[in-house]
């Protein structure tokens, strides 16, 4: 018998009392009444949305500002408060938490944006505690129902009362915690080390990249030929395709930014290059299969019998997000693309490199394969071991 069953034998016989949320604290809101002149030369901090989506732990070593009035009337963030992100572009990460764990001698504010959540007694849940339970597979299932949207998904707190919540002893609580935090730090410690290694690999990778895309020192011998992008293929603009018909299909849609949901029917045969044109303009995608690009992206239609994945290789090297022009929305010039000048050896040449940077990317992206695998395997057994720690039998 392990500690914790141990502990539960003791403490808690019969099983674990659970409750909804609802019933034993409150929601508060965020910031209310500011202007975007408040966040410039604030004078008291606060916490944003990416601070809680990013951290299981509310950092409050921050620079971000805003102005509050001497007799302003604002809710502040106190020790043991559950603060969540409240909507989201994708239902995935809608109400991610994040908890204070620490006593603070200043007020903090919480982002507009955001939503806090107070026990009525703060002794109920220890806030180390609080901070990988509301992150746990069980209850991020139940969050992820109370938000609702089309293109964007936004938490009802109405909902979120309902969640119900296993509440341990103290003394269980307490044990859950420090093996969770031991384990953290040791998943932490060997993630900086795996991603450190894949950074080196991806270096590795851009180095001969480079080299074999470099063709300087052809010598004159006429072996490589320029070309302009624009005498190679065409950049078509995607589809307008609304979200509300990016539904379950068989065809993956893309946008600038990649997979924006999928579709029943294609518009376009693989393979081919899509640029983002809008947004996140000049990402590249190679996709290689039927897909349905949308009009915040180009895509190509060949005019020579050129290797496309050779031609994709060498726009990745030349980083077509510099050529983004920045405004309302980043934008990117077609014309500006169709007059990149682009190396054009002979097919074998191009065939030849194509299969070496075909290998070494699998090397390092392939999720299936090598050290994304590793930190993919990683987080996966870090979170199943989490999750059946936070799962209790419910008392009768």
């Amino acid at each position: 018998m392990n500690e914790i069953q141990k502990l539960i034998h003791q403490h808690c016989p019969n099983g674990v009392e659970y409750k909804k949320i609802g019933d034993i604290g409150v929601f508060y809101g965020g910031l209310s009444g500011k202007s975007k002149n408040d966040f410039t030369d604030g004078n008291a901090k606060f916490i944003t949305y990416m601070n809680i989506y990013n951290n299981l732990s509310i950092n409050i070593n921050i620079k971000d500002k805003v102005k509050i009035a001497p007799d302003e009337k604002q809710k502040t963030i106190k020790l043991g408060d559950i603060l969540f992100t409240g909507s989201s572009e994708n239902i995935q990460e809608c109400g991610m938490s994040s908890v204070l764990c620490e006593e603070i001698s200043e007020e903090i504010y919480l982002n507009s944006f955001c939503f806090g959540y107070r026990l009525n007694n703060p002794n109920m849940l220890i806030p180390g505690f609080s901070k990988y339970l509301f992150r746990s597979d069980t209850l991020r299932d139940q969050i992820k129902r109370t938000a609702s949207g089309v293109t964007r998904f936004n938490v009802s707190k109405k909902k979120m009362a309902e969640v119900i919540i296993p509440i341990p002893p103290l003394p269980i609580q307490e044990e859950i915690v420090k093996i969770l935090d031991t384990f953290t730090d040791l998943q932490t410690e060997l993630e900086a080390q795996l991603q450190t290694e894949l950074q080196l690999r991806q270096k590795q990778y851009k180095y001969y990249r480079d080299k074999l895309l470099s063709f300087e020192n052809d010598g004159g011998g006429g072996l490589v030929e320029y070309k302009t992008l624009g005498e190679i293929m065409n950049l078509e603009y995607g589809t307008n395709l609304p979200q509300s018909k990016r539904i379950e299909g068989n065809y993956k849609v893309y946008g600038s930014n990649g997979v924006v949901g999928s579709h029943n029917t294609f518009f376009v045969a693989a393979p081919v290059i899509i640029i983002g044109r809008k947004g996140s303009a000049g990402k590249l995608n190679f996709v290689e299969e039927n897909c349905c690009p949308i009009d915040t992206a180009f895509y190509s239609v060949m005019k020579t019998k050129d290797n496309l994945k050779f031609i994709f290789y060498y726009l990745q090297m030349l980083n077509l997000e510099k050529m983004r022009i920045e405004g309302g929305v980043p934008g990117i010039n077609r014309n500006d693309l169709y007059n990149l000048k682009i190396p054009i050896p002979p097919l074998e040449e191009q065939e030849r490199i194509v299969g070496i940077l075909d290998k070494f990317d699998e090397l390092v992206s392939d999720i299936s394969l090598g050290i994304p695998a590793e930190i993919q395997m990683r987080k996966k057994q870090y979170e199943y071991y989490r999750d059946r720690l936070l799962r209790f039998e419910e008392a009768l």
